[in-house]
């Protein structure tokens, strides 16, 4: 028995080794990769593994913790500000979809409940070659991979109610009674009873991974041993698989909730460094187990069908995504790539035709065809990204868009500045009229184009390159200057600088106090709120003109602004991890400030004011 399981998992490590290094070479990406791996050593091909559904069901933990990973870079409040996406789009495209569907197999001569069926488990997606897929690519965050994510998790959550309807299809079909579904601990127990168990289940996960994990983690840390921390990091995953197994939840559905939660731990990079490594492995095996599950044999036999399965489920369920892409407003660009992204079946169909298989709901000759169509349309997908990245995405791009970058000398000055808008570009005029050379970068063609004219040389090109960044100069540059004014672009490139240039100096423009708080987290103690300024200056003329005089109001506007930067750097610990605490703290600050603006009025009152102009309102003109 050990010699059989040594030597399949020594076909998994070489069928990975040769096929996924080559397939990401030749820009497939390496779920393919995988993919045929599995193909090529099943049963069907080389034989070279046996059955593999128990593999499947091992590596299927990989999605699991895939979830899990994905739950920790959303925080709540995003995940809030993404229910629109996930209620709407998702839910139009997982009815939408399964009703179209199940047209179809109704007009092929399917009973409504088989066709019913088969509408809702081939409207599902794969979350894994999905998130894997736009990871790799790095578009997971835009707005049309937010789109598929959107999707996706409605998906997971629509599972379980599909599940719970299936028995019911099953007995209007004429099959067997509902108790010949999957079995859990509290199938014996009233609806109601059910019910209550679940919903406590999800509430007990929120409530331990919200208030009891961070004193686990704590104390795991004070061993220092780190290989400790992984094994609670493991420990979570599995543990919360478990419970949601138990009452027949989804347990990637399940560890996304833990995974949400603790999105505001401050062990929340320390848990995804710890179970990053088990995601790519166990992802890796559930593709080879999908690759090696499909039935080459039948497909050989059977082109004909099969072809015209994938081809109508791919092909209509792409149409289907445009529509909704267009409806939901997500441009073209967006709206392709979310087609493309999500055309394919998903590895809970297999779950959903197992079950339906299991109570009689469908047969083996309908139910194989469509897994080999589901198998087949999952391989086709890296292959539409392709096409999407190569063909379809350049096609679509703005103009403005496909310029290419400019090739930037390194002309040996000390500051690289990255965004020559409203505020980089006050910032790099300032340092040149003192005699200070700066490299210029922007990413907009016709901001560079305009500053030309003016005789004011910059450089066309994303500082998120690090390419770029290095042909500029910044192994040698003294400051870096950050002034894009987007939040996620000015994070991504400090993260970029401070990995590959430690030494260089970074300062940095803060477009609100939450990205404030997202600079000091980085280490970033230098930088400038751009509406701060401005806004306060703007009280002070007020103040003025409510009839203090000029150096009380110029000196309130100084006070606001040391005593506000100090709050800020005083409650960063607390933004987003106790909320609690930040809103006492806030109170506290604001408090403060009145008492201490108050008591200076009177101190002010009796200074001398000789340098300063006469009290009241300004004149005018």
């Amino acid at each position: 028995m050990s010699d059989t399981f040594l030597f399949q998992a020594l076909v998994y490590l070489l069928a990975a080794v040769i096929t996924v290094p080559i397939a990401q070479r030749l820009g497939l990406g390496s779920v393919l990769g995988y993919l045929v791996a599995g193909a090529a050593i099943g049963p069907s091909a080389l034989g070279l593994v046996g059955a593999v559904e128990d593999v499947q069901h091992f590596a299927e933990f990989g999605v699991v913790i895939m979830l899990f990973v994905v739950g920790l870079e959303l925080r709540p409040s995003l995940l809030w500000r993404l229910r629109g996406p996930i209620l709407g789009l998702g839910g139009a495209q997982v009815l939408g979809t399964g009703l179209v569907l199940a047209a179809v197999a109704v007009f092929l001569g399917r009973s409504w409940p088989v066709a019913t069926t088969l509408g809702l488990t081939l409207a599902m997606s794969s979350t894994a070659i999905v998130i894997q897929s736009l990871s790799e690519r790095g578009v997971l965050h835009t707005r049309g991979g937010q789109a598929c994510f959107a999707v996706l998790l409605f998906q997971d959550v629509a599972v379980i109610p599909i599940l719970a309807a299936l028995p019911w299809l099953s007995r209007a079909a004429g099959g067997g009674p509902a108790t010949a579904a999957a079995h859990t601990p509290i199938e014996n127990l009233p609806q109601w009873a059910q019910t209550a168990v679940t919903l406590g289940a999800v509430a007990t996960v929120v409530v331990v991974a919200h208030f009891g994990l961070r004193y686990v983690f704590r104390f795991v840390a004070a061993s220092r041993l780190r290989e400790m921390l992984t094994a609670v990091a493991l420990l979570v995953v599995a543990g919360v698989a478990w419970l949601m197994h138990l009452v027949g939840l989804s347990a990637a559905l399940g560890t996304f909730v833990a995974g949400v939660v603790l999105a505001e731990s401050e062990y929340r990079h320390q848990l995804e460094a710890d179970v990053e490594p088990f995601k790519g492995l166990l992802l890796g095996l559930f593709f080879i187990a999908v690759g090696a599950g499909l039935d080459l044999r039948y497909v050989a036999s059977h082109p004909g069908p099969v072809a015209a399965l994938v081809s109508g489920l791919v092909g209509l369920k792409f149409a289907l995504l445009l529509g909704l892409g267009r409806m939901f407003r997500l441009g073209w660009p967006s709206t392709v790539l979310f087609a493309c992204a999500l055309a394919q079946g998903g590895e809970f169909c297999f779950v959903l035709l197992g079950m339906a298989g299991q109570i009689g709901l469908l047969d083996a000759a309908e139910s194989g065809p469509v897994k080999a169509a589901i198998a087949l349309s999952m391989a086709l997908t890296p292959l539409l990204l392709l096409l999407n990245d190569r063909v379809l995405q350049p096609r679509l791009a703005d103009p403005a868009t496909k310029r290419q970058p400019d090739s930037v000398p390194d002309e040996g000055f000390p500051v690289v500045l990255a965004g020559f808008g409203r505020f980089g570009h006050v910032v790099g005029r300032l340092l040149r009229a003192n005699g200070f050379g700066v490299t210029v970068l922007d990413n907009d063609p016709d901001q560079v184009e305009m500053l030309g004219r003016f005789g004011i040389k910059s450089y066309y090109g994303d500082a998120t390159r690090l390419d770029l960044l290095a042909a500029a100069g910044a192994a040698q540059a003294r400051l870096f200057i950050c002034a894009v004014d987007d939040p996620a672009r000015s994070l991504e490139i400090v993260d970029l600088v401070r990995r590959e240039f430690p030494n260089l100096r970074i300062l940095a423009r803060a477009v609100s106090r939450a990205h404030a708080y997202d600079l000091l987290k980085r280490g970033v103690e230098t930088f400038r709120r751009d509406t701060l300024g401005s806004a306060v200056d703007l009280g002070v003329d007020a103040l003025r003109e409510l009839g203090f005089h000029p150096y009380r109001a110029a000196r309130a506007g100084r006070i606001f602004i040391e005593h506000d930067e100090a709050s800020l750097r005083s409650m960063a610990p607390h933004y987003g991890t106790d909320d609690a605490r930040y809103v006492s703290l806030a109170r506290q600050h604001m408090t403060n400030l009145e008492a201490i603006l108050r008591s200076d009025g009177q101190v002010a009152a009796g200074d001398r004011l000789d340098a300063w102009e006469t009290a009241g309102p300004k004149t005018k003109g």
